[in-house]
């Protein structure tokens, strides 16, 4: 990095910071930095909420994924990752069901009436682990553009970028995420649209919006892993669930699918800049926007580093308050050893800093951030029945541990290299995914119904049984 580059973007980081910081609220109370509502107790906006939904789901992961699968597979890489925004809206809806027809405040107070504590326990451990990747996965892509990693400045930039966003959160909590999250909103699609602009003129639309084939082995085989997390992957991404209870129902609604369309339109829109890089032979090299960046100057690439710092700290801002809300008020409540009152703002501030270090060890050992996305989403397929599926039960413990606890199981397995190949469909790089995925929620909606089938046959068999006696 030249001295003009270092300057130019060491300096747009502080100023990002410092103005993040002077512009975000103050949380004066604890219902403030949990909940989002403002000083008068009065709940978040629609179009607020809109705009939060929209960029907190925006990770800077995410856009890079999208890139560089537009630089794999074309279009079709482009439509695999962005049709993950897809399940916002299925989300939205859900818990507008839950909301309404159960009345709980919270996906672990719904858990908890339907499938009991130890559910809700298991459900809190999974989102946590969800939580932690979060992370590393975007501080390390924001430090990509500062330096390679094992080198000082992509640590330091890392680790400056956490601190800045640690500080506005600390200031306000969720009400301070959600109004930042505006700001980033608009500057995300102001550069978004910058970028595009460097790169369309460069290439025949018509040529660039057919690059492509669908077939299995050609990112297919993702694009249909994504159909089928669609049902399960939002539900264990409390940045996103959590705000499913800040506004009225139908409010609520309105917002995410709005946000999940317009999070569609932006993912693959951007997914356009790996296809770029496909069409006039650039190396990705895991990083197709900082390699595009850097092949159409010193411009475009700043263009794409604005759009991952804030990418980054809309979804950063939001794992902080979502962890300090997991742990400070969520799992005192599961386990019994908390009134319902929130705890005080210096609970949740201490659990902010102690997770932005944490957070960040893996980020040194070094990962790889798209199966921070495929991993996560197959081993939580389990939760895909029992949001789906809740309706046909009151009570069955048993059909949320068989569900969840198989589908955990499944992708653990495949993690470790365990899944038989002849579960693969196709021959794609992700055939295997595919097959472990669709397998998988066959079986675990047999786990989920297992227990109400058992429970009607012996419902049944009991009166024969006595009949005969």
């Amino acid at each position: 990095m030249t001295g003009t580059e270092a300057t130019l973007f060491w300096g747009f980081l502080i100023v990002y910071g410092a103005v993040m910081y002077a512009l975000s609220p103050k949380s004066r109370n604890a219902a403030s930095f949990y909940k989002g509502a403002d000083d008068k107790g009065r709940p978040v906006g629609q179009w607020s909420l809109t705009a939060s939904i929209f960029i907190s789901w925006i990770f800077a992961k995410s856009v890079t994924n999208a890139a560089n699968l537009g630089a794999a597979y074309g279009v079709t890489g482009g439509l695999a990752y962005a049709a993950y925004w897809l399940s916002i809206p299925v989300a939205g809806y859900i818990i507008y069901l839950i909301r309404t027809q159960t009345g709980s405040g919270s996906l672990q107070e719904f858990l908890t009436s339907r499938f009991g504590r130890l559910a809700s326990l298991s459900f809190a451990a999974a989102i946590l682990i969800r939580l932690y990747n979060e992370v590393w996965s975007n501080t390390a892509v924001v430090g990509g553009y500062f330096g390679s990693p094992g080198e000082w400045p992509y640590y330091t930039a890392a680790m400056v970028f956490t601190a800045f966003t640690l500080a506005y959160s600390l200031k306000g909590g969720l009400r301070s995420s959600i109004f930042t999250d505006v700001i980033q909103a608009v500057v995300f699609v102001f550069f978004v649209a910058a970028v595009l602009f460097l790169i369309i003129p460069a290439n025949d639309t018509s040529t660039l919006l057919t690059t492509g084939e669908f077939r299995l082995d050609a990112g297919m085989d993702l694009l249909l892993v994504a159909g089928l997390q669609l049902f399960s992957y939002p539900f264990h991404d409390p940045v996103l669930t959590d705000r499913g209870f800040v506004n009225r129902e139908k409010t609520m609604l309105k917002s995410f699918v709005v946000a999940g369309l317009l999070g569609f339109v932006a993912v693959f829109i951007f997914s356009l800049v790996g296809v770029h890089a496909q069409f006039n032979g650039i190396a990705a090299d895991g990083n197709a926007p900082a390699a595009v960046g850097q092949s159409l100057g010193l411009t475009a690439l700043f263009l794409m580093s604005v759009v991952m710092m804030t990418s980054a700290g809309s979804t950063l801002d939001s794992t902080f308050t979502s962890f300090s809300k997991s742990i400070a008020v969520d799992l005192p409540r599961l386990m019994r050893s908390a009134a319902d009152r929130l705890p005080s703002i210096k609970v949740g501030a201490a659990v902010m800093i102690i997770f932005a270090v944490l957070g960040n060890l893996p980020m040194f050992a070094g990962t790889d951030i798209l199966k921070a996305t495929t991993i996560s989403g197959t081993m939580v397929m389990g939760l895909a029945p029992v949001f789906l599926f809740y309706g046909f039960t009151r009570w069955s413990p048993w059909s949320f541990h068989l569900s969840f606890w198989g589908g955990l199981t499944l992708g653990v397995l495949m993690t470790i290299g365990w899944i038989p190949q002849s579960w693969a469909i196709g021959e794609g790089a992700y055939a295997l995914l595919l097959g472990t995925n669709a397998w998988g929620i066959l079986i675990c909606t047999a786990g989920f119904f297992l227990p109400l089938v058992i429970r009607r046959l012996a419902g049944r068999a009991l009166p024969t049984a006595e009949t005969g006696s």
